[in-house]
């Protein structure tokens, strides 16, 4: 019996490429505004992440005394780690410019206004979040937002058989 090594990056692909998408938050919330954040890991961490070990489907993001924190993001434990594995569940610190940070903390202090997590990606070797600003959606938005999606779906192959 062979034993397959976890899928990996290769290197050119690892320096740009997305790991995690967060597909449920375009239906869930309205997205205001978004910008990319770096983050705080462990070399456990990163190389987990390396190995698409990460989810953000529950995550979000909060602002404590100052700093920006990502909330409920799920890295797997590195099984080669041993004893300097990581805690999966922990709350890990984003990084951003302190005027950056202003400027994003005062939209997302409005009322009803949340920070989520859209997707967790390398850029130039360096793990990366890209943050948004969102705004939840009641059911019945969602449910106009489908119907306005089949909409323009039906007319754009009404166009392609003329």
């Amino acid at each position: 019996m062979s034993h397959k090594p976890p899928k990996q990056l290769d290197a050119e692909k690892s320096k740009n490429a997305i790991i995690c998408r967060n597909r449920r938050a375009s239906h869930e919330y309205e997205i205001l505004d978004d910008i990319e954040c770096g983050l705080m890991l462990h070399g456990s961490e990163v190389k987990s992440i390396r190995n698409g070990k990460v989810t953000i489907d529950e995550a979000f993001a909060r602002i404590r005394n100052g700093e920006l924190w990502l909330v409920g993001c799920h890295i797997n434990e590195y099984p080669q780690a041993n004893v300097q594995n990581h805690e999966p569940l922990r709350t890990r610190k984003l990084l951003l410019h302190k005027r950056e940070l202003a400027k994003f903390a005062e939209k997302a202090a409005e009322r009803g206004h949340t920070l989520i997590p859209l997707d967790v990606h390398f850029t130039e070797g360096k793990v990366k979040v890209k943050l948004a600003i969102a705004r939840g959606r009641k059911v019945h938005d969602k449910r106009e937002k489908l119907k306005q999606a089949d909409a323009d779906r039906e007319m754009r192959q009404a166009m392609r058989r003329k």
